[in-house]
């Protein structure tokens, strides 16, 4: 029933306010935060970016086997709420621990990088258990495409509320702390638990309000097994290309929004315009998020890519060659922003029709294990550019620069470089690869929920507009 479908549709949406804050706080402004606030010596900050990208790595590559967890569960809550909700419980309290000054620093750098490694690798670990069951109940929420373009559509805007909270709030919000408390490291760890506080509020919302399509819906299945779990994810050829494509476009767009603080300090040389540029991106996004499924009812999921992708090529070289203007720099941001807001919204779909896919060849539903992927793209994403972020800084003396009369001209153009033409190359490799390589059309996946409904895979209630109160 459309009540159904409505309420679904929010409370699932909900629950990623408070995840994309807390998401955020850490791939975006730890660095700013080591660097910036700790202000970390070249030697320390060297050690800790090593370990971030080499733990970022290890930990994606965990993922499929906390997958393989999530889809082997049976509780009376189902496979996924338990597992949000202990990700979300455990994995705000190391949260914390990631922004508190624990005075090691300056006095025992070495001690400071052990702890700072074993609270990082513990916080990538849990939020990655959350973020696979979490995206892992899309699919069990509906069968239906369009239905499912809607719930992500709305999703993707309650991130966004989320993440430029965070992007707009966190610079003058924690200054002002700083000014109240009289340390400004104090402030981002107050900034933290709050933070931490609301991804535990959020994440209720979805826990107590979204139901799931009837347990009769999908043809019991025995556990799967650790071989079965590598078959699930390298037999799925379409996987497999959705993986390396999204995995391309997350190293280019992690990249660039990792380079943002530093590039409005040190290239524009007004820090405080970083969270006016971020309010209107935020706004841009919500409504290419709102647009969504209007566009989706007009034009192919691959006539969206293409378009998507040439605004975004426009803005990244509109961003490198316009001058420290912010007409022309926020140009560039909306394109940039706007196209990744569709692409990153294709991707998620394009990732869900997989398990369908998945289910067709191999004769297994395996969501978990397939959403698995999405966690370990945006780890393996993020760990590259932490690792293109953290050299640059160092090799442009960015790291070194008391204020933006240190950084030398040479040293911006290594930062923008680094920052906008290597995305751009990157992400364009990523869609070259979908182009090709990916052939799950709207035809072809209609064609595979009838073969599985005709071989009894799939029966039942379907998560369309009309269908019955789900478990």
């Amino acid at each position: 029933m459309k009540s159904l479908a409505a309420r679904n549709r929010v409370f699932f949406g909900l629950g990623t306010v408070g995840r994309d804050m807390f998401y955020s706080m850490v791939s975006m402004f730890l660095i700013y935060f080591l660097t910036e606030v700790l202000d970390l010596s070249d030697a320390t900050f060297a050690a800790v970016g090593t370990a971030l990208t080499v733990l970022r790595v290890f930990d994606a590559l965990n993922d499929p086997f906390m997958g393989l967890i999530v889809d082997n569960t049976v509780s009376k809550y189902g496979k996924f709420k338990p597992w949000i909700l202990f990700g979300a419980l455990t994995g705000a309290v190391v949260f914390v621990l990631l922004f508190a000054d624990l005075g090691l620093a300056a006095s025992n750098p070495a001690l400071y990088v052990v702890l700072f490694t074993v609270f990082y690798l513990s916080w990538d670990i849990l939020y990655g258990l959350n973020d696979i069951a979490y995206w892992s109940m899309l699919p069990a929420i509906s069968l239906d495409q369009k239905q499912r373009e809607r719930v992500g559509s709305f999703a993707k805007m309650c991130a966004n509320v989320g993440l430029f909270t965070v992007v707009v709030g966190i610079l003058p919000i924690t200054g002002m702390l700083g000014g109240a408390l009289g340390s400004l490291k104090t402030a981002w760890l107050v900034f933290a638990l709050i933070v931490a506080a609301l991804m535990i509020g959020f994440q209720i919302f979805t826990l107590a309000g979204v139901r799931e399509m009837r347990t009769d819906t999908f043809k019991q299945e025995e556990k799967t097994s650790l071989k079965e779990l590598f078959r699930a994810v390298f037999k799925n050829d379409q996987l497999m290309v959705a993986t390396v494509s999204m995995g391309l476009f997350m190293i280019g767009y992690s990249t660039t929004t990792t380079f943002g603080t530093y590039f409005f300090k040190y290239a524009y040389r007004d820090e405080g315009m970083y969270s006016i540029f971020a309010a209107v991106l935020g706004v841009s996004q919500l409504a290419s998020y709102a647009s969504f499924p209007l566009f989706s009812k007009r034009f192919t999921r691959r006539q969206l890519y293409v378009a998507a992708t040439a605004l975004v090529v426009a803005g990244y070289l509109l961003f490198f060659f316009s001058p420290m203007n912010m007409l022309f720099i926020g140009a560039a941001g909306l394109m940039i922003f706007v196209g990744q807001a569709f692409i990153g919204m294709l991707m998620l779909m394009f990732l869900a029709d997989t398990i369908e896919y998945g289910q067709w060849k191999l004769g297994k539903r395996n969501q978990a294990v397939t959403f698995s992927i999405q966690p370990l793209i945006n780890k393996i994403g993020g760990a590259i550019a932490t690792g293109i972020v953290t050299a640059t800084l160092l090799v442009s003396g960015i790291n070194r620069a008391e204020t933006p009369a240190d950084v030398t001209q040479e040293g911006l153009f290594i930062m923008k470089a680094a920052m906008m033409i290597l995305p751009l190359l990157i992400i364009v490799a990523g869609f070259l690869v979908y182009r090709f390589k990916y052939k799950i059309d709207d035809k072809f996946y209609q064609k595979m929920i009838a073969d599985l409904k005709a071989r009894g895979d799939i029966s039942g209630f379907t998560g369309s507009e009309d269908g019955p109160a789900g478990k």
